[in-house]
């Protein structure tokens, strides 16, 4: 019997609040085999393991690389490939059902430290798997681009766990999958809720595609993707098929810094923004990291924080947003997010003038 130790890279950079796939398939495998596994969250145990399996999402998160050369030692992941090219799990490993006890160890600790049980709700309460693989769209900033076409993956029982009460699914784009509706079949055939957690394409909607959908058992809000105003016309075309049928809350990913990050991109944000509200759908703004070094970043930031808390987005004008923090500061004291909305007004007047005082309830529903 081998000693296998999984190392999720995510979880020990501050944490994440989703579960690694492929090391939970990678677990579930070894199990199979007779195997011992272990999910090892203190990085100078590796030693003890006749193999090591050790994946990242993310490219921020800080690893020690010289783990990485170690001989018992294997790495992937997009954190560690993020051009998409990284290495294939073996087929018998890619279909493998999840392993869904993998982080039972480490969730118990954490609970009995004070961490809440609902922060662990995606571990614990989903099944989790592929429908789909691939997308056609090849976006530049996607690191999906491996499968330039959508195609079938996987039968939802091959990571169906039925003592769990959902199920999500990262599919890359299942609405541009030919066979879609055989999909959709699958899924209701559970009798479960069910969500999608990238950003569905609204592009390619259809009537049939709307009905379905929207007569689904989905497990929260919809949510679609406008990453470029360029797409608007085929964004609210698809809207306009959609809102027919939606009967709850619509939420787009707004991408933004990622080709620019100057004054016309952040007027490009607002002219999304505004676009959503006339369609009573909520914006989420995703940051690209290159804000950072942008001399908007401070408006960048506040748009961010506006957009992405619906309580607050549904009644304020980005204008009251800032200004409120008025309320808050100290005596004497104007907070920077106000410094940054004057300096954006004396800047850009007409842009200001245009977006800064639009209110989503101000719209009526299309």
């Amino acid at each position: 019997m081998e000693k296998i130790g999984i190392i999720d890279a995510d979880l020990l950079d501050n944490g994440t609040r989703h579960p690694n796939l492929a090391l939970m398939k990678i677990s579930g495998f070894h199990k199979s085999q007779g195997h011992k596994v272990s999910l090892i969250t203190d990085v100078n145990n590796t030693r003890y393991f006749n193999k090591v399996y050790i994946s990242k999402v993310f490219t921020y998160t800080n690893f020690p690389a010289i783990i990485l050369k170690k001989k018992n030692v294997v790495y992937g992941g997009s954190g560690f490939y993020p051009e998409g090219d990284g290495p294939l799990l073996d087929n018998c490993i890619e279909h493998h059902m999840p392993d869904y006890e993998l982080y039972e160890p480490y969730i118990k600790s954490k609970i009995a430290k004070g961490v809440k049980e609902s922060y662990f709700k995606d571990y614990r309460l989903f099944s989790i798997g592929f429908l789909t693989r691939g997308c056609f769209r090849q976006c530049e900033f996607c690191i999906n681009k491996k499968y330039k076409r959508v195609m079938h993956h996987s039968h939802v029982q091959e990571f169906l766990d039925n003592k769990r009460q959902y199920i999500y699914l990262w599919d890359d784009n299942v609405l541009g999958y030919k066979n879609w509706k055989e999909v959709f079949d699958e899924l209701k055939a559970t009798k479960k809720y069910f969500q999608f957690r990238q950003g569905l394409d609204i592009r390619v909607m259809t009537t049939e595609k709307a009905k379905a959908l929207a007569s689904s058992r989905y497990y929260g809000d919809f949510i679609f993707a406008f990453d470029d105003l360029r797409e608007a016309k085929s964004i609210t075309k698809g809207l306009n098929i959609w809102k027919k049928y939606a009967r709850k809350t619509t939420k787009l990913y707004l991408l933004c810094a990622y080709k620019t990050t100057d004054i016309s991109d952040i007027g490009e944000l607002f002219e999304r923004i505004s676009i959503l509200m006339r369609y009573q759908c909520l914006p989420y703004v995703m940051r690209y990291e290159n804000y950072k070094n942008s001399p908007y970043r401070k408006i960048y930031t506040a748009i961010a924080r506006w957009c992405n808390q619906p309580h607050i987005f549904k009644k304020m004008s980005f204008r009251e947003f800032c200004l409120a923090h008025m309320a808050y500061s100290k005596q004497n004291t104007i907070p920077s997010i106000v410094k940054a909305f004057y300096q954006l007004e004396e800047e850009q007047p007409i842009l200001t003038k245009k977006y800064a005082d639009l209110k989503y309830m101000d719209f009526g529903k299309i």
